[in-house]
């Protein structure tokens, strides 16, 4: 068939989950039925399947992720489906942590903190306006803030995430990692306003970054038209922790190593990002969601571990 490199593919162990979830569904089944001995168009597909378009072109992308299906450009610029493979070989893990890739990212968007304490000035931007109003920090416990695109608030305070643990127990963990895009928080915005940015895991602090600035200078690649005279983009920031120690952005920040998270497989992983009130820069914090800013992430938390 058209496209198709061999009739016979084999699943290695750490995609198992990832190619039987795409199978799991009826809907993508048929698709490949459907692709069995043809191509097919998007549309060809949602006539013979008798399901709208938008339906059909998420799952076949379900089925391209899984390489399952491929496409190509037909006339009129639509898209064409074509089936990748007839056979399928599982190779199933044999001892804990062969199901895994070398590295879980579990992403987060940055309005699904569990708790939180901020105080005036402060604010949550969803995806078309304001969510309740500025400078309120009741707005911080609406439940419309899971949509927030941008958050922040002025001088000391944190919001806290609880993150699931993918590593198996018997599984060991090589390193913990944890990324966000952040900046400080000024009025409007100011290129001079460094603030000491704190995280914290499991209750203990791993390490603190000194944002230089509110980076308002230019237009966040992200940010939309509508966001004018504030904040704009910030800074992807990185802390690790490891067996010797912590860090951010590759740079040692305490001793904190994984032994003293007490990480555990049944217990969520605290991750809290704040400023400190003693610290010496208390400039607050802005916090970008993946459609705001310059990079296109909400929160990572990055669980690698031996193969």
């Amino acid at each position: 068939m058209n496209g198709v490199p061999e009739n016979i593919k084999r699943i290695a162990k750490m995609n198992v989950q990832e190619t039987a979830k795409a199978l799991a569904g009826d809907l993508r089944l048929r698709i490949i039925e459907a692709l069995g001995d043809r191509e097919m168009s998007i549309s060809q597909l949602a006539e013979e399947l008798g399901v709208a378009q938008p339906t059909v072109t998420i799952n076949v992308q379900v089925l391209e992720s899984a390489g399952l299906v491929e496409s190509k450009q037909g006339v009129n610029r639509e898209k064409i489906c074509y089936r990748t493979y007839d056979t399928i070989v599982f190779d199933l893990p044999m001892k804990p942590g062969e199901g895994l890739h070398g590295a879980e990212e579990i992403h987060m968007a940055i309005g699904m903190y569990t708790s939180c304490k901020v105080d005036s000035p402060c604010g949550l931007l969803g995806p078309d306006d304001m969510i309740g109003c500025p400078d309120d920090p009741r707005v911080f416990y609406d439940p419309q803030r899971g949509s927030a695109e941008l958050l922040w608030f002025g001088g000391s305070g944190y919001v806290e995430y609880y993150f699931p643990n993918p590593v198996p127990p018997g599984v060991e963990l090589k390193e913990l990692r944890f990324s966000a895009e952040l900046c400080s928080e000024a009025p409007g915005f100011h290129m001079e306003w460094p603030s000491d940015i704190a995280v914290w895991i499991n209750r203990s602090l791993v390490g603190e970054w000194t944002s230089p600035s509110d980076f308002g200078d230019r237009k966040g690649v992200l940010t939309p038209s509508r966001w004018l005279g504030m904040t704009q983009y910030g800074k992807i920031t990185e802390w690790k922790v490891g067996p010797e120690g912590s860090s951010v952005n590759d740079q040692a920040s305490s001793a904190v190593s994984l032994k003293e998270l007490d990480l555990h497989f049944s217990r969520p992983v605290v991750v809290r990002i704040g400023v400190r009130e003693d610290a010496a820069n208390v400039r607050g914090l802005n916090l970008f969601g993946e459609h705001f800013g310059d990079y296109p992430q909400g929160l990572k938390l990055t669980f690698v571990h031996q193969t």
